[in-house]
């Protein structure tokens, strides 16, 4: 196994102090361990009891392992060469780290932005195979993704059933429609692991071997991390880091994750959903913030934040105060991080295994789907972006006055929050505005790119504390693009999931500030340069 460290100072060190001696008294890693679904209270009784899976995913998994590489290595004799991994959440972001990390290309489609499908449409489309993950099969954008890749593969003259991939819990009906159609092969996931939890089982490892990952070498390695874990002793790394996250007194509910060498490729962006999901539930819970080393949040010593580091187990590491630095390979890290979160779960006093406020933005996006009611009139237009606000628009006239407006709410304890809904990998230079923000405004900022965050932060956004900022940016697409047997678009669906996670949010009370580009070229342009200026001229003040 990779070795795995872990080191800490100020309130994350004092959290391990304070809590650790009771964690081990009672003996709460054996007992996560023997999945003892008592441990988060009585009102998470019934759910955790069918959520514990994850504790043995490592194990229970391989078998898996050769039924992967078989269809891998008969895909390739046919030519396949490239897989796209339909999924969202939980279904996704663990594939699309696995493989990143390991340096082998897997297309992640987590979106429903019409130029994003259209262009992993486009691509060697003779030589992809798909694999679309949904414990249900009812997740809308997964099907809609189905949907236009069969119709793709049969216009082509592709065998359609020969190229779909199936990932879904055993009995759904996902997986009866699956072997119903003749797909090429239909994999079932452990269906007591919840989605956030899910790394280790079938959704993390079939489109991650198919692409070409050692998944033998990673289940094998978590395995050893599992046995490390289940050990009630102060030396618990899984304890100290579950104490950090949800045991800091007062509560220091800003996580900011920070690659700082590990070598582990978009790993904070799967550690927010497991934490933001888990955590962010009756009124509070903590939010991760994906950082580089040197973003503000780092050096901020907002005393509110926490900062993890997530750094070579072989670097000399020198930490702030308030800093946690771990340090692992990827399938131990994510053992430990799964094991940390239940932690912390227990010492919040509440259910890190449901997530009760996810489906609220889900029925407003289907209401307005259905109900297709005309788009609530811009505020007034500025070059390239519709603004649309609440009364704290206040008399704001341009993009940049509405943006400072916005900025004006945030509160000592609050969070701003960008939310793009459009092409992630086209325009993912856009992420640069995350840390100019953080330097304007002195918050924490995240970033997050629609509809694919609503599976993960959008639970921590409408459940955890009302302390957040919204910054929502949507953008008319190149072209739109139907979906196979349904009434609505690609870029009707996105529109219509954008409007309703604002709705949700402005019925929270939460301030979100609607910014339409109508080019997205011109209006991701316009976009940096509002940013830009607003982080130089608060740069200029504190100098």
């Amino acid at each position: 196994m990779s070795t795995l460290s872990y080191d800490a100072t100020g309130a994350a060190q004092q959290a391990l102090e304070q809590h650790i001696p009771a964690l081990v008294a009672d003996r709460i890693a054996t007992r996560i361990f023997a999945k003892d679904h008592t441990l988060w209270g009585a009102d998470a009784e019934s759910e955790s009891a069918i959520r514990l899976g994850w504790v043995e995913a490592a194990t229970v998994s391989q078998p898996l392992v050769k039924d992967i590489l078989e269809l891998r290595d008969a895909l390739r004799s046919e030519g396949v060469t490239r897989i796209v991994l339909c999924g969202m959440g939980g279904s996704s972001l663990a594939p699309e780290v696995i493989a990143g990390t390991a340096g082998v290309e897997l297309t992640v489609l987590d979106s429903t932005d019409p130029d994003q499908v259209r262009a992993a449409l486009a691509d060697r489309l003779a030589e992809t195979a798909i694999v679309v993950s949904s414990k249900s099969g009812s997740t809308v954008e997964t099907d809609s993704q189905r949907r236009v890749f069969e119709k793709a593969f049969n216009d082509a003259g592709v065998d359609a059933a020969s190229r779909i991939i199936i990932v879904t819990d055993p009995g759904s009906p996902l997986d009866k429609a699956s072997r119903e159609a003749g797909y090429r092969a239909v994999f079932n996931a452990d269906p007591n692991v919840g989605g956030r939890f899910s790394a280790l089982t079938a959704f993390g490892l079939v489109p991650s071997g198919l692409a070409g990952v050692d998944i033998q070498a990673f289940l094998d390695e978590a395995e050893e991390a599992a046995e490390i874990l289940n050990e009630d002793a102060p030396e618990n790394i899984g304890l100290a880091l579950g104490a950090a996250l949800g045991g800091t007194t007062p509560l220091r509910n800003k996580i900011v994750i920070a690659e700082d060498g590990s070598g582990i490729v978009g790993f904070a962006d799967w550690a927010e959903q497991l934490i933001a999901e888990s955590t962010g539930k009756l009124g509070t819970g903590v939010l991760p913030v994906v950082a580089g080393p040197a973003s503000p949040e780092v050096s901020h010593g907002a005393p509110d934040v926490l900062v993890v580091r997530l750094v070579n187990a072989d670097a000399d590491v020198e930490l702030g105060e308030n800093q946690v630095a771990i340090a692992g390979g990827l399938a131990t890290q994510m053992m430990v991080w799964e094991f940390a979160t239940a932690v912390a779960g227990r010492l919040l006093g509440i259910n890190p295994f449901d997530q009760p406020d996810v489906e609220a933005a889900k029925v407003a996006a289907r209401g307005l789907l259905d109900a297709q009611p005309e788009p609530t009139p811009a505020a007034f237009v500025d070059g390239a972006i519709e603004v649309r606000g609440g009364d704290w628009l206040g008399d704001a006239a341009t993009a940049e006055g509405a943006v400072k407006a916005l900025l004006g709410t945030l509160s000592p304890d609050s969070y701003l929050s960008v939310q793009a809904y459009f092409d992630r990998l086209a325009f993912a230079e856009l992420e640069g505005i995350r840390d100019e923000l953080a330097a304007a405004t002195g918050r924490p900022v995240t970033f997050g790119w629609g509809p694919r965050f609503l599976h993960s932060t959008g639970q921590f956004h409408k459940g955890g504390p009302a302390i957040g900022v919204f910054l929502q940016v949507t953008a008319s697409p190149a072209e739109d693009l139907s979906i196979p047997d349904r009434p609505f678009t690609f870029g009707e669906l996105i529109s219509a999931q954008a409007a309703g996670d604002a709705q949700v949010l402005e019925g929270h009370g939460r301030p979100v500030l609607r910014l339409h580009l109508t080019n997205r070229a011109a209006g991701v342009a316009q976009l940096q340069d509002i940013i830009a200026a607003l982080s130089a001229r608060a740069s200029a003040t504190e100098s």
